[in-house]
């Protein structure tokens, strides 16, 4: 979650199998003694499950009929369990994770034990936490739970709250003396781990969940990230502390922060946890779960430059998949398809949102595709955009065994023909092509794909490349034949080619590469390496030809160099190709590589 705060609304004595079998159209209910795989987190590849949020969220009839996030009960969390054991777990979807909420009444008003930890709500959760986590265990399945980061305001008691096990420690003796406040909502009290009693709190809370059996934990409001910065909501030490603290107990805990955590400790996120989200809440607040506009389309820009980030161990959580609902969903089925194949490609983990009781057939097939589910699972790397940041993009991926994932996207409000030349790949010739939302072998195809897309429409496919390398020449940024007008100068730039750059393409800063030669006249498609911290604009023109405006993706920061190939129309002989800033702000641009034929 987001927003509402957790603390303001609105934001987020039965042994189990005698409790859960008073709860009426429930599935059967199973033995307390069920015991959950005690296996060590690994995050070797996403987690695959089911999220409250998105329905606790929406204003969708019906949904939340008691009042705003009311929608978080024992009841429901039991239905959505018992659903996705029937209708999910087999293609890998294994977590139930319950979000905020869970320790407050419909009013918001939180409860909390003699040790300032969160207890659930007797309402909503009428028999308890362990009780839902050994039914979901019963099921398969794993349990999850969430906690926002710092101490809660209201748990604070005067100071006077003691700790549990940590003789003499109060609540005064774990934040700082001037209560200053963190997280992503101001709802905490910043918590002071230079105080011997800070670890023991954050330890109980750990030890707490791993009484009851919780297999996941949802850290929230998580800083650097969740819209604030600087030292008060600089949460790295919280986490580390979470991370410890959940070793204490000896339980496996999945361990995933949120939210628009700050890119700038991606080093650390990975170093104390097993995924992170990079962006805002996917879901729009509104009469449906998400919006295209609102959210779902944000990603294509915030995504590309967590990609290095993404891997065994840690993994770039894009939020709740919500696909499987139809209008609840609020979204075309060209829309629906075009979020999951992000999320696939992407290797975010795969957590619906929806409601798993109401799947409707189409929502049924994007959520159990086998070849677009490995894709996510599988041990490919995550894609990244081979062409700008347009409305018509292609990403992709190379793959271990040689073939690519590849996936077309038509961002724009119209249908339009999207093209992956295979020379952005790095081949030429003939591949094999197979169409993986459709389970369909297209046979063989000379140097490019072409799709006809609708509005917001995708395809995906692997292609397995049966022609030759591509051929290119090199032009680097740095190379004294070019010319560099405004403010442009060349820089030091470890991560390029040459340990040189062209930057300061900014207000009216130009690079033009003076000594482009070729054989034929033709477009070309020509890979510009650059580097750019965040999503950027630049006019690339040839000769004196009419420029066109791209967006170049984010590289994720200032050290580390990617590539996008964009046509240029070259005649035979020798050309020049600008890089103009405009009145903006540009990337820094490494080089360029021109293949030696034009596209065909």
């Amino acid at each position: 979650m987001r927003s509402p705060s957790p603390s303001v609304p609105p934001v987020r004595g039965l042994t189990a199998a005698v409790a859960l079998a008073l709860i009426a159209g429930l599935a059967t209910a199973v033995p307390a003694t069920a015991q959950a795989d005690t296996t060590p987190v690994t995050a070797a590849k996403p987690f695959m499950g089911w999220s409250s949020w998105s329905m606790q969220s929406s204003r969708y009839p019906g949904l939340n009929p008691d009042g705003d996030y009311s929608y978080l009960t024992e009841a429901n969390v039991l239905r959505q369990a018992d659903a996705l054991a029937t209708r999910l777990k087999r293609y890998g979807y294994e977590y139930v994770n319950i979000d905020s909420g869970w320790w407050r009444d419909k009013s918001w008003k939180p409860g909390y034990d003699a040790y300032g930890r969160q207890q659930a709500d007797p309402v909503r959760f009428p028999h308890g936490m362990r009780a839902v986590a050994d039914h979901i265990h019963g099921l398969g399945l794993k349990a999850g739970i969430y906690l926002p980061v710092g101490l809660e305001k209201e748990a604070y008691g005067d100071g006077k709250v003691p700790i549990r096990n940590a003789d003499g420690c109060t609540t005064a003796d774990i934040v700082h003396g001037d209560l200053r406040t963190t997280n992503g909502w101001d709802s905490a009290y910043k918590l002071d781990f230079s105080r011997p009693c800070t670890q023991k709190y954050v330890d109980s809370q750990a030890q707490s969940l791993a009484d009851w059996g919780y297999d996941f934990l949802k850290l929230d409001g998580v800083g650097p990230g969740s819209f604030k910065s600087g030292d008060d909501y600089d949460n790295v030490a919280d986490v580390a502390a979470w991370q410890k603290a959940i070793a204490a107990t000896g339980r496996p805990i999945h361990l995933e922060l949120s939210w628009s955590l700050d890119i700038g400790h991606a080093a650390d996120w990975r170093k104390h946890s097993h995924g992170w989200r990079v962006d805002t809440d996917v879901e729009c607040y509104c009469n449906t779960l998400v919006s295209w506009e609102n959210s779902v389309d944000d990603r294509f820009t915030d995504t590309p430059g967590w990609t290095k980030h993404a891997g065994p161990g840690g993994w770039n959580d894009l939020d709740s998949l919500d696909v499987g609902n139809g209008a609840m969903d609020g979204l075309t089925k060209a829309e629906r398809q075009t979020y999951a194949t992000l999320w696939a490609i992407a290797k975010s983990p795969l957590y619906t949102g929806d409601d798993l009781t109401r799947l409707d057939d189409y929502g049924v097939k994007l959520l159990t595709n086998r070849e677009v589910i490995a894709v996510d699972q599988g041990d490919t790397p995550p894609a990244r955009p081979v062409t700008p940041s347009d409305p018509q993009q292609v990403w992709a991926a190379k793959n271990p065994d040689g073939t690519y994932t590849v996936a077309l996207f038509n961002l724009a409000d119209a249908p339009a023909a999207v093209t992956a030349d295979f020379s952005s790949l790095g081949f030429t010739g003939r591949a094999t092509v197979r169409d993986l939302w459709n389970h369909e072998n297209l046979g063989s195809r000379k140097d490019k794909i072409t799709e006809a897309l609708p509005a917001h429409g995708s395809r995906l496919f692997t292609v397995t490349p049966h022609g030759g390398a591509l051929t290119t020449s090199a032009h680097e940024a740095e190379d004294g034949t070019n010319t560099l007008g405004g403010r442009a100068s060349v820089a030091d730039c470890p991560a390029c080619s040459g340990g040189k750059k062209v930057g300061g393409l900014y207000g009216g800063g130009t690079l033009r590469f003076n000594d482009i030669v070729v054989a034929r006249s033709g477009t070309y498609l020509i890979k510009v390496a650059y580097v750019s911290g965040d999503a950027r604009p630049v006019t690339v023109t040839a000769g004196s030809g009419v420029g066109t405006r791209h967006t170049f993706p984010s590289t994720g920061d200032w050290g580390t160099a990617e590539t996008v190939s964009v046509p240029v129309t070259l005649r035979a002989g020798r050309n020049t190709v600008t890089f103009d800033s405009g009145a903006d702000y540009a990337p820094d641009i490494d080089r360029i590589d021109v293949p030696s034929s034009p596209r065909q």
